[in-house]
């Protein structure tokens, strides 16, 4: 019988194996951390710098950018300072939003017009944290308190603010303030849910066309009055587009500082077909552009609940609309002559009306034109039969009685005797 040989006792490893490489991946984590740190610092723009106020303020530079600012007083005197919002650092961090961050001390006084970055701006300071939008979009614009709840609802909020996209209008206010008020606003009102290819054809605008809003409303439960008689008659399931360029005036009332804009008043251009495409919209926007094709309305579309007594009324004003059209085409048709053939009322009817009964009466009487000598001969005989017809009744100083005589009956007789 062959000998047994004993097995081995496995041994557990030592808990110098495991710390070295732990050690390594905290130290590797630290470092990691640490350079993120470094790198999620928030700059700070310089008050001091006017160029580069006017660039976050107003996107005046080269950069062309837009920028969400958090009010942030600067530290003094080497202290620490405040803290930077958490709600404002968690969206910086998050770096989805097409925005630049930067902190501003908005108590800082600008010299050209001797007020604070709060006054200058109409910044509500008492809500916490303070943060507007500016650059590109626009003139500094304060961010609601009720999106600043947690950074992933102002990082939303900025995409919403500052990404392109197309608006979406739901009553008169919002039409005007973010399609009418515009220099360029294509408006599509969709006839039901929109297929892919709609939604597609509207991103490729918003791409192509970056200096137009675009905007939509519903218009299966929403109507446009003023603007529906314009545009293909409505059909459930088509989609329709418009292009308004604004004309002149504004939603400016005025202040102490500006003036107001006037009333505002704006021009149309509508796709005339049923049913839309990038194509078609793309040509009507350029057209808008190029100021081709646009049509003055005297009054600004409102917006109010589709009801069939409102489409009755867009249907009157239609049909009206085209029997205008017709009858227009119709004199535009005629020969020059024939175009107040009959009496319309006109003058120019009249005038000729008279003209024919004239022609008529000549035909049937056979009466000759008259030459422009026998018109001149005409013409001083009755002269002469007037000056005749004044001598009969002017008085003759002997039949005027004496100066302050009153003329009785038989006097009066006696002198229309004598005058016959």
């Amino acid at each position: 019988m062959g000998r047994v040989t004993k097995k081995k006792k496995s041994q557990a490893p030592s808990l110098e194996t495991f710390l070295k490489p732990a050690a390594g991946v905290a130290l590797a984590m630290l470092i990691y951390y640490f350079m993120q740190g470094l790198s999620k610092e928030i700059p700070r723009i310089d008050v001091n710098d006017a160029l580069a106020l006017r660039e976050v303020f107003f996107g005046e530079g080269a950069a062309q950018k837009d920028y969400a600012v958090l009010c942030h007083p600067e530290a003094k005197d080497g202290s620490v300072g405040i803290p930077v919002s958490s709600v404002f650092q968690d969206s910086f961090d998050d770096g989805s939003a097409p925005a630049d961050y930067v902190l501003m001390d908005c108590e800082h006084i600008l010299p050209e017009s001797g007020k604070s970055i709060y006054d200058k701006f109409k910044l509500n300071k008492k809500k916490r944290p303070t943060v507007f939008v500016s650059g590109k979009v626009g003139p500094p614009k304060q961010v609601p308190e009720k999106h600043l709840k947690t950074g992933a609802m102002l990082t939303k909020l900025l995409k919403q603010m500052l990404e392109p996209h197309a608006a979406k209008i739901e009553k008169t206010k919002d039409l005007k303030e973010k399609c009418l008020n515009k220099e360029v606003c294509g408006l599509l009102l969709k006839g039901g849910k929109p297929e892919p290819y709609v939604k597609h054809a509207v991103a490729n605008l918003l791409g192509t066309y970056p200096s137009v809003q675009f905007a939509s409303i519903d218009s299966t439960v929403l109507f446009l009055t003023n603007l529906e008689e314009y545009l293909p008659e409505y059909t459930a399931g088509e989609h329709r587009f418009v292009v308004f360029k604004k004309v002149s005036g504004g939603l400016s009332a005025g202040d102490n500082e500006t003036k107001a804009e006037g009333r505002l008043k704006t021009s149309i251009l509508p796709l005339e077909t049923q049913g839309v495409s990038f194509k078609d919209m793309s040509n009507a926007v350029s057209s808008a552009l190029n100021g081709k094709g646009l049509k003055n309305i005297p009054a600004l579309p409102n917006i109010k609940t589709r009801t069939k007594k409102l489409e009755e009324s867009e249907r009157l004003k239609r049909d009206k609309k085209k029997d205008k059209a017709r009858r227009k085409a119709e004199e535009d048709s005629r020969p020059p002559q024939q175009t107040f053939s009959a009496n319309d009322g006109s003058k120019e009817g009249r005038r000729l009306e008279r003209e024919r009964r004239r022609a008529e009466h000549n035909a049937k009487n056979n009466v000759k034109p008259k030459t422009p000598e026998e018109i001149a001969e005409m013409e001083r005989k009755r002269r002469a039969r007037m000056e005749e017809e004044s001598k009969k009744w002017n008085i003759e100083e002997e039949d005027a009685p004496e100066e302050g005589e009153p003329v009785g009956k038989e006097e009066f007789v006696e002198m229309e005797r004598k005058r016959r």
